[in-house]
């Protein structure tokens, strides 16, 4: 006997030393060449970036896996507990690979396969393979990868605490909706942080990692609702829930916010404009790989309100002039089943349908009949899918349809409407009827910005995002037209003009090597001598051009390039009147800097970015608070201004008091004028009316519109941009300015010596400080530069003896000539001097095609 146990414990010993040499050269075999389990040490996980309003509201999200990081400390107890008891219930005790577990999992495959089920060797991955499986080895069903993820799995257990493997774990597994990752998983199926799971749902949870696809609450319900109770019960077996916590538990219904059961608190705003233009500046700054993977929080500069407003109130200008034309345009789409006669499932029918819907107050309806009163249309609105009556009084702006090629009068609904035709049907409030509507061929962009920070405040690239994402506002590139004129005036008070010096109205022809270029004023007409401040007010091109021919394009160029107009601007006259090409955003951003007092801001839709661990990597406003963190009690906390000066404040001070005259006299005076708050801003009308433009600032805000054809071609008689861009910013600005101070344009500096007189607008004469009238307009002057007085012009009051007067300009009275016959290209014939400043590009002729912009 005792030779008999003998015998078998050496043949035991020598078997388990076999067994123990195999498992060590499997070990060595299969352990060569594996990814190190190093990497995770420094574990950084692809995670969503949220973009944030002011207000903390989420805005916008970009991601390739929808995943928040959650640190271990952070998770809750319950939650551990719950994917512990699932999953791993001896994960703090054992090293990686579970041996009593290999062991159940091989037993409970040996039964099954006795029994003739066909069964797979299942359960023995403990949390830490689970790891090593997603992270490194990948999921190919093999003993070879089994043994890799067993080994790795080992390894990685003695390189990390338990704690930090659960926070792999909790962090990069899927579970199922577009969720990675317990956090996020929280959110999407019950719409709560972590901490406020209950028990129940923590257990759903849990139970996602064995089939995410296949324990959905809704499809797979009952098997579901199975699995959860299974790991209550493992919970419970654990020790880490009571019995009655079970019970309570396990009656509660499977409810999760997946087909609208309940409203998601973590609501995002739909995508538009400047969401679109926030992700552009982020990959610009950040890179792609940052942006959709680095779990960005960033801060925009949108303010929601204004954003809202600014889309309404672009909407409302381009469906007025679609509406003026009186043409539709026929359906948005067709669904041939209800155009076949199957009109049952329209609702269906009609919500696949791919159109846009983000216009607020619009809802698209499908024609169901027609007959000689009206029109039956099913339609969905905010109350749900219901069918309504319609008729021609719905369409009462359309004169003209547009079918089969052909264009006709509409006399009954069958020449309005079809069957199955899908149509839009707005109101603007709830108690006014539904009217038709269109979405216009005609379109446009507006912008608002803060001209002291360039916080972009508002940005609407269109008439609607989900119809077209192009961004009109940043990517299109149109000629601004007398919008340019303001970079003109400003260089020629740095010239030595003021603005009360005379400039000639007259013709103006310029040879060139192609023909004559005859640039015209808007009216054709021609008026004479003016002062400096009508050529800006009344939007004179003849003056305009005699301007720029006088001060050398080279130094318009310069000012253009300085604001950020143009990157290099050749010196074409015809540039002079707007011919170029520019973004309405990069104009709303230089005339900013004429509201700022002349000080260079850069415009911007982010204000702060920060990374997964908060620590800030952009900030949009440099400056440091000298005070604010230990402030001295017997001084005030200071905020340095770091913005560079790139335009004399005087002349800003100047021009800014000339383009006030454009809302107060001048072009925009009937559409923008009348807020009763201090405005400046400029018109812009490109030939034929192909583009129309208005920029305006207050002291604090300043905005600008822009409308025309994306392929640009004539909008038609009376479409300026006073006309069509004015009511949009004044529409704006009466509701951006009832919530802020209107406040007052910066004034230059008293040092600077500036003198403000009276003068008449129409002559450019000084007046008596008492003088009134209609003509009578408040003028600034470098002190020593302005006009002295001379008789008083009748329809003035004034008590005073006046003085002679004589329009200064180096010292003798000046005009520019009556004809101009070529520009000189190598220097700029100023008043008072001829500076000889080499041109930094060779220009080209000017072209003939871009010239006479109003």
């Amino acid at each position: 006997m005792t030779r008999l146990f003998a015998s078998l414990f050496s043949n035991a010993c020598i078997a388990g030393l076999f067994a123990m040499v195999a498992a060590a050269a499997l070990v060595r075999m299969y352990g060569a060449g594996l990814p190190s389990h190093e990497e995770l040490t420094d574990y950084r996980p692809a995670m969503l970036s949220r973009v944030y309003s002011g207000e903390g509201k989420v805005i916008a999200e970009y991601a390739r896996q929808r995943r928040v990081f959650a640190p271990v400390e952070e998770i809750p107890d319950l939650v551990k507990n719950a994917f512990i008891s699932a999953e791993d219930k001896n994960f703090y005790t054992h090293t990686g690979v579970d041996p009593l577990g290999v062991a159940k999992a091989i037993a409970r495959f040996v039964q099954g396969r006795a029994q003739g089920r066909s069964v797979r060797l299942t359960g023995a991955s403990t949390i830490t393979q689970q790891v090593m499986k997603n992270f490194l080895v990948g999921n190919a069903r093999s003993i070879e990868r089994k043994i890799k993820e067993a080994v790795l799995a080992v390894r990685l257990d003695g390189a990390l605490s338990k704690d930090q493997i659960l926070e792999l774990y909790l962090n990069e597994i899927f579970l199922g909706a577009r969720s990675y990752g317990v956090a996020t998983a929280a959110r999407n199926y019950f719409g709560k942080p972590l901490e406020d799971l209950l028990p129940h749902e923590a257990a759903y949870l849990a139970a996602l990692p064995k089939a995410p696809s296949e324990l959905h609450p809704i499809r797979d319900h009952d098997r579901a609702l199975a699995r959860r109770n299974y790991v209550l019960r493992e919970m419970h077996q654990n020790g880490h829930l009571s019995d009655a916590a079970v019970r309570a538990a396990r009656a509660e219904p499977l409810v999760t916010i997946l087909g609208g059961e309940r409203e998601d608190p973590v609501e995002v705003s739909a995508p538009n404009h400047f969401t679109a233009e926030v992700r552009r500046q982020l990959i610009d700054e950040m890179g792609r790989e940052a942006v959709y993977e680095g779990g960005l929080s960033v801060r925009a500069t949108i303010e929601p309100e204004l954003q809202e407003v600014a889309g309404t109130a672009l909407r409302r200008a381009l469906e007025r002039f679609d509406r003026n034309s009186g043409l539709y345009r026929g359906p948005a789409a067709v669904i041939e089943a209800v155009a076949a006669g199957q009109t049952e499932g329209w609702a269906e029918a009609l919500a696949k349908t791919d159109l846009p819907r983000d216009v607020p107050g619009w809802a698209p309806g499908v024609v169901l009949s027609v007959d000689a009163e009206g029109a039956t249309l099913g339609f969905a609105d905010p109350e749900g899918a219901r069918e309504a009556r319609i008729d021609l009084g719905t369409a009462n702006w359309v004169r003209r349809v547009r079918r089969d090629g052909e264009r006709l009068r509409p006399r009954r609904p069958a020449d309005l409407y079809r069957v199955g035709d899908v149509i839009y049907l707005g109101r603007a409030s709830e108690n006014d009827p539904w009217r038709l509507r269109q979405i216009p061929e005609i379109q446009g962009a507006f912008m608002a910005m803060d001209p002291h920070t360039g916080r972009v405040l508002a940005i609407q690239g269109g008439f609607s995002y989900q119809d077209s994402v192009f961004n009109r506002a940043t990517q299109a590139k149109r000629q601004p037209g007398s919008s340019f004129k303001p970079f003109v005036y400003a260089a020629a008070l740095d010239a030595g003009y003021s603005p009360s010096t005379v400039v000639t109205d007259a013709p103006v022809r310029v040879r060139l090597a192609g023909g004559i270029w005859e640039p015209k004023n808007s009216s054709g007409k021609f008026y004479g001598e003016q002062p400096l401040r009508n050529g800006i007010v009344y939007s004179r091109n003849l003056m305009t051009v005699r301007i720029a021919q006088a001060i050398g394009m080279d130094r318009v160029a310069d000012y253009a390039e300085r604001f950020g107009v143009y990157d290099d601007m050749p010196y074409h006259l015809s540039y002079a009147l707007g011919a170029g090409e520019t973004t309405l955003y990069d104009m709303v951003a230089a005339y900013g800097m004429f509201a700022n007092g002349g000080k260079r801001v850069r415009p911007t839709v982010i204000d702060r970015i920060q990374d997964r661990q908060g620590r800030t990597l952009f900030r949009h406003d440099p400056r440091e608070c000298k005070g604010c963190k230990a402030p001295d009690p017997a001084s005030a906390p200071a905020l340095f201004d770091t913005r560079a000066q790139i335009m004399d404040p005087v002349t800003a001070h100047q021009l800014v008091t000339m383009m006030r005259g454009v809302v107060d006299q001048g072009t925009a005076e009937r559409t923008v004028g009348g807020l009763d708050i201090p405005l400046a801003g400029k018109t812009g009308t490109t030939n034929d009316s192909r583009d129309a433009w208005f920029i305006g600032f207050s002291p604090n805000l300043v905005a600008g519109c822009f409308i025309g054809y994306d392929t640009p071609r004539p909008m038609g008689k009376g479409a300026y941009g006073g006309t069509l861009c004015g009511p949009v910013f004044k529409e704006f600005m009466a509701k951006a300015m009832a919530s802020r101070r209107p406040g007052s344009f910066p004034t230059p500096d008293e040092d600077l010596q500036t003198i403000v007189v009276k003068i008449d607008r129409e002559t450019g004469k000084r007046l008596p400080d008492d003088a009134v009238g209609p003509n009578v307009v408040l003028e600034v002057y470098r002190r020593g530069t302005e006009p002295q007085l001379d008789i008083a012009p009748r329809g003035y009051r004034s008590a005073k003896a006046i003085l002679s007067d004589a329009v200064l300009f180096g010292g003798a009275a000046e005009t520019l000539p009556y004809r101009i016959e070529g520009a000189p290209r190598t220097s700029s014939s100023r008043a008072g001097g001829t500076s000889q400043r080499q041109p930094r590009r060779t220009p080209s002729a000017i072209g003939l095609d871009s010239g006479g912009l109003y």
